[in-house]
């Protein structure tokens, strides 16, 4: 490449508006030149959860203002740009919605070309945007609605081995933070309550380990947290401070134990496929939990194979990862039809394989 490329990204799938600009120097060099998050925490924290309506209107707001500061940021116009990636897909179709009408107008204002990008490609790629690593490598992907082991073997070519069949990890620490009175979002809350706990003090279920194969199911481990906490406020009239935080630990050490178990099976699957790379990366915003990082990196270890994965500000939902996927695919020769970019709720990485989640009337999510 004798020239630069420069590209915006914009984000919107979920509860974080987002817009990046990230560059390739002629080098080959990836420079994330600018990354702005607007978080909607305060927002959403009276419900318990992400409230879809709330996040949509809350990206109306805010996309125009972060597309400009990046831009600021950044030290460039529209017209120093060389393209426009906007996620669109899957997510909340009202924030996504959102994302791609912006991109579409700023695109056509500016005449630049138009990327579509699925966002857990945006995760899958991530690994690439930070660290070196070659195709093909073993991914897990595990956010707040996704958690899947794939085979990333080009920008636009994913094997799924493996996923959740039910609740994501990420979903699952919202909803044991919801269990025990602690603020959202979810996982920074059980986190920082496991550090004060011991993790043996439950016997919590590991899911799934007896069965073979990658997939994962987290929602009986919930199930299993209720329970404990209700046999502890009958018998003590309330959940105390130690207790919430042994729950904590228990329920962060168990899942860290099924994604590591399973990690294991999928790194046996990948070396079969793919023996001439061997590494594994980890993506999405439950990559951040230092405890589920660790043990993924000593699995890898123990393997003989090489571990990356993002900075932590990366792991979180960005537009850094939507503006490197264009990129990904614009330098790997991939086509883009502007007039095929639709927001979509749904819109899985594989294919060619059954959908793992909501493959009833409202189609595949993952």
């Amino acid at each position: 490449m004798d020239k630069a490329l420069t590209l915006l990204g914009i984000e919107s799938s979920c509860d974080d508006t987002a817009a990046a600009v990230v560059r390739l120097t002629p080098e080959g060099r990836a420079e994330v030149l600018a990354n702005v998050v607007a978080g909607q925490a305060a927002l959403h924290e009276a419900y318990g959860g992400v409230v879809p309506e709330i996040a949509a209107r809350a990206h109306v707001e805010k996309l125009d203002t972060s597309v400009a500061e990046a831009l600021r940021r950044a030290g460039l116009a529209l017209a120093d740009l060389d393209g426009v990636a906007v996620t669109s897909g899957p997510g909340l179709i009202g924030g996504v919605l959102a994302g791609v009408m912006l991109a579409r107008g700023l695109a056509a204002g500016a005449d630049l070309p138009l990327h579509g990008i699925n966002h857990l490609a945006g995760h899958a790629l991530t690994p690439r945007l930070t660290g070196d690593i070659a195709f093909p490598y073993l991914l897990l992907l595990v956010s707040g609605g996704h958690c899947q082991f794939l085979i990333v073997h080009g920008p636009d070519r994913f094997d799924r081995l493996g996923g959740t069949i039910d609740d994501a990890p990420g979903e699952a620490f919202d909803k044991v933070a919801k269990l025990l009175a602690l603020p959202q979002p979810g996982g920074p809350a059980v986190e920082a309550e496991a550090r004060q706990g011991d993790a043996a003090r439950f016997p919590l279920p590991r899911p799934l380990l007896d069965r073979p194969g990658c997939d994962m199911s987290f929602s009986g481990l919930k199930t299993a947290v209720l329970r404990t906490r209700d046999q502890l406020v009958a018998a003590h009239g309330g959940l105390r401070r130690q207790d919430r935080a042994d729950l904590c630990a228990g329920f962060q050490r168990a899942v860290a134990d099924v994604l590591a178990q399973k990690a294991r099976r999928a790194i046996a699957a990948y070396l079969e496929l793919a023996p001439k790379a061997p590494a594994i990366a980890v993506a999405g915003g439950v990559a951040a939990n230092g405890e589920i990082r660790a043990a993924l990196e000593e699995v890898a270890n123990t393997q003989g194979l090489a571990f990356v994965a993002p900075p932590l500000k990366l792991c979180t939902d960005n537009a850094a990862m939507i503006a490197w996927a264009a990129i990904e695919r614009l330098r790997a020769g991939i086509p883009d039809d502007p007039a095929d970019l639709t927001a979509r709720p749904r819109w899985p990485l594989d294919r060619s394989r059954p959908a793992l989640i909501g493959s009833g009337k409202k189609g595949a999510k993952a």
